[in-house]
């Protein structure tokens, strides 16, 4: 069996060999520029190999210095890693969000959030998988659903999921508004992972006479379809409130309820006392009520 080396020595090692220099090392280290050349001496000695050539510049690694610290550096950074995952930064906060809500609501906002709670590190997930909050590091979540979510998460609703149909002023035509459900059924549809217009139709009492049409996988995207007036789109009126309010679309009519589901802020009941993750939650809150 192969004795490990001193772990002061290698922890020189990595240092040094990533800034070439004893001086950056001993700073990142917290220790003398000293004590980094006197531990990588001692590790040369127990592995009787030079690692490094000293330069006027600084340090090169020799070839078998080279060779050893690709696989001591990655060792080093797991193990940081590792107890970053056992030590969370208290300041640091991961929110797992659906692109669509990160692209039509969350990132939009930011900008208050930031000036408002600069010394938080918000971070985002944006993806349509359902991600795991111990895994994965998550503190919150918004996800659409209907509670109970599980007996460890707390819930609460951000938003009603109001649907209404929006399209292009260019596609309004000489047609009034709320435009009549008849017109709507011969305009071409803009579907997305949701499919909602055919409950739609149904609630209006009304068959699609334009039968084709794009479909596309998120509610972004379709969004982003109506805004360039390639027909008529489901959403949720908080995430097309932007592009109205800019005149890039308009609510054609609201739809009755089609029991579609609302958007709800999940987080782990073992993290309440998280005050980073406390102060985003209730941003979030509030924002969504404005």
């Amino acid at each position: 069996m192969t004795d490990l080396p001193p772990l002061n020595g290698l922890r020189a090692f990595d240092a040094a060999g990533r800034r070439l220099s004893f001086r950056a090392a001993a700073e990142e280290l917290g220790v003398t520029q000293g004590a980094v050349a006197q531990h990588v001496r001692q590790l040369e000695a127990h592995l009787g190999l030079k690692l490094f050539d000293r330069i006027p510049q600084g340090l090169a690694l020799t070839s078998e210095g080279r060779a050893y610290h690709t696989r001591v550096a990655p060792a080093f950074a797991d193990l940081r890693a590792a107890t970053s995952m056992l030590k969370p930064d208290l300041g640091k906060v991961l929110i797992s969000v659906t692109p669509s809500f990160a692209a039509k609501w969350l990132i939009p906002n930011l900008p208050d959030f930031s000036s408002t709670h600069p010394e938080i590190d918000l971070r985002i997930l944006a993806t349509e998988k359902i991600s795991s909050f111990y895994s994965d590091g998550i503190d919150l979540a918004v996800r659409q659903g209907t509670p109970p979510f599980g007996a460890s998460l707390d819930a609460t609703l951000v938003f009603k999921q109001d649907v209404i149909a929006v399209a292009s002023p260019d596609m309004l035509g000489a047609n009034s508004l709320p435009m009549h459900r008849n017109t709507l059924a011969e305009l071409p549809k803009i579907h997305d992972s949701h499919d909602m217009w055919p409950a739609a139709l149904a609630s209006l009492n009304v068959s699609d006479t334009h039968k084709r049409g794009l479909r596309l996988s998120q509610t972004a995207l379709a969004i982003d379809a109506a805004v360039s007036g390639q027909g008529v789109a489901l959403v949720s009126r908080f995430l097309a409130q932007k592009d109205i309010t800019t005149g890039r679309l308009v609510e054609l009519m609201t739809l009755p309820d089609i029991h579609s589901q609302d958007f709800y802020l999940l987080r782990p009941r073992k993290t309440a006392q998280h005050q980073a993750a406390n102060t985003v939650a209730a941003w979030l809150q509030t924002r969504a009520q404005t």
